[in-house]
């Protein structure tokens, strides 16, 4: 079992160390960060972040029997008159964690906080196509592929595409048990 917590400048160090190459970085954090990631890049990332006004709340995944810090998450573009949201960053950082279904804990804890203490109406994510892993774990938390994106990033001599996906409150507290007929917010 995992619990999310506020990332903080003292856990930079580790997610720098996590992020050995330039096509981990790329799969990451996308073009927002050159590699190698730096703790001045970090600092920029975190500026806006984790207040109550925020339109990005940045999370470290914590394993509860350990206490170690195995894994990074984010929500971004918080946009609280429309109800959406993004997920990124998700990142196992921790190796020995991988295979565990960590990512399956990371992706609903972040969507219990966007749906149910946010009051958010709609999630989406952008992952890139040969992350066969990341998809299957998406698709079985409830997103939806919505299209690909052809050739959207450039990363050395080729070309990545990606899918967007997205899930919606109702799909979310159907699959969850949670839907009563809501009035709208």
């Amino acid at each position: 079992m995992i619990q999310l917590e506020y990332f903080e400048t003292s856990d930079f160090q580790q997610l720098i160390n996590w992020i050995e190459t330039p096509e981990l970085l790329r799969q990451w954090g996308g073009p927002a960060f050159d590699f190698p990631l730096t703790v001045n890049q970090l600092e920029k990332y975190m500026e806006n972040a984790n207040s109550d006004s925020s339109d990005t709340l940045v999370y470290k995944v914590v394993d509860k029997e350990t206490e170690a810090v195995i894994g990074h998450i984010s929500l971004g573009r918080i946009d609280r008159k429309n109800r959406s949201a993004r997920i990124g960053k998700v990142l196992v950082g921790d190796k020995n964690a991988r295979g565990k279904g960590i990512g399956e804990q990371m992706i609903k804890q972040i969507l219990t906080i966007a749906f149910d203490e946010l009051c958010l109406h709609r999630i989406s994510l952008g992952v890139y196509d040969f992350n066969v892993a990341a998809i299957s774990c998406y698709e079985k938390v409830g997103f939806i592929k919505e299209g690909l994106l052809r050739d959207s990033a450039k990363n050395g001599d080729e070309y990545w595409s990606s899918w967007e996906m997205s899930v919606l409150e109702k799909e979310w507290m159907e699959r969850n048990g949670q839907w009563v007929s809501l009035p709208p917010r």
